[in-house]
């Protein structure tokens, strides 16, 4: 598995014309690597693999890591360069998003004859398919953010707040057997429902209100993405339209998803939908992200989208519409790619839960 990521990884030596690739993020080091500890960098080369750390994490590296060498390093540039200057090499590609000036400066100085060459995001298209062990740990912390919803929709009725929806399902996803939250879960009801990052506040829930909840556990270092929205008490006829309006074009997107599609296309049919209901100013974002390591990673799923949909590919569907001064819908689900469409990862209903 891991031999077959690096060499995928190698492909990118040649397409940037560099003799070896400096990976500073931290879940493309364990991608390529299996170290999930929090301080590594992974130095790939065209035959060997080098995985420097600190003495904190030599020895998890050690059972952790394969197809690579351990560096224990107290200076991790100095390291590094002594590694570069072995192979040889006058091209080093980075991860620019993924350093600081200060760390560049430090390579540049340390590695005069160098050339470094940024190879901007386009190694995030290494984790952008998934492979039958992603999938399964993706399905698992996706089951448990699903049943741990479901858990709790008890508890949630008028004159509680937000925060105290987000800590429940955290408690509850936890003792499910969670790592942890894969993001701060968003519990937005009645007007602040128009926001579609509005974290969970203090703001005590209404009856007649719509909530949106959006959450998502992390499980062996793999994320989850859902988002539900519900009612707290009976709607009215509006809510209840702008809610079917979001989930016809949810439906409709996830029906379309199989190999072949253009990503841009999925992001249309729903977008266009939305939009022919009368409603296309207030659905703002992207209809979707790939989730993994990462919970927002590739491919991401936009009108500025350019790739096809892939086999293996796991991503989220989430078309919403947000009215300030009204609230906000948004419906979301995690699907995986198959052969001929798509499964869903993500497990609770989507018809309007009315508690």
């Amino acid at each position: 598995m891991i031999k077959n990521r690096v060499a995928a990884a190698r492909a990118f030596l040649q397409r940037f014309d560099v003799d070896a690739i400096l990976f500073s993020d931290i879940k493309d080091v364990r991608y390529l690597s299996g170290f999930s500890g929090s301080e590594g960098v992974l130095l790939l080369g065209d035959t060997e693999v080098f995985l420097f750390t600190d003495s904190r994490y030599t020895t998890q590296a050690a059972k952790e890591a394969s197809g690579c060498t351990i560096i224990e390093c107290s200076n991790k540039t100095a390291e590094i360069a002594s590694r570069i200057v072995s192979f040889g090499s006058c091209n080093l590609g980075f991860q620019a998003e993924n350093i600081t000036v200060a760390f560049y400066e430090e390579l540049h100085r340390s590695l005069p004859e160098v050339r470094l060459v940024s190879v901007g995001t386009e190694t995030g298209s290494l984790r952008s398919v998934k492979d039958c062990s992603e999938i399964e740990t993706l399905a698992k912390a996706a089951a448990i953010a699903s049943e741990s919803f479901e858990d709790i929709l008890s508890m949630i009725r008028p004159g509680i707040s937000e925060k105290d929806v987000a800590l429940q399902l955290e408690i509850t996803l936890r003792a499910k057997g969670a790592d942890g939250k894969s993001f701060d879960f968003i519990v937005a009801s009645g007007e602040r429902g128009a926001l579609p990052h509005g974290r969970a506040s203090e703001k005590l829930l209404s009856s007649g209100e719509l909530v949106t909840v959006d959450f998502g556990a992390t499980f062996d270092g793999y994320a989850s993405d859902e988002t539900v929205t519900i009612a707290v008490g009976e709607v009215n006829a509006r809510q209840r339209e702008v809610y079917q309006i979001v989930k016809d074009a949810h439906d409709m997107a996830i029906e379309a998803v199989r190999p072949g599609v253009a990503l841009k296309h999925l992001d249309a049919l729903a977008r266009d939908y939305i939009s022919k209901k009368g409603f296309g100013d207030f659905f703002r974002h992207g209809l979707g992200h790939g989730v993994g390591l990462d919970v927002h990673e590739k491919p991401v799923v936009s009108f500025r989208s350019e790739g096809e949909v892939v086999a293996g590919m796991v991503f989220t569907i989430e078309p919403g519409i947000y009215m300030p001064g009204w609230g906000g819908v948004r419906i979301e689900d995690t699907v995986c790619v198959t052969s001929n469409g798509c499964s869903l990862l993500t497990k609770v209903s989507k018809e309007l839960i009315v508690l």
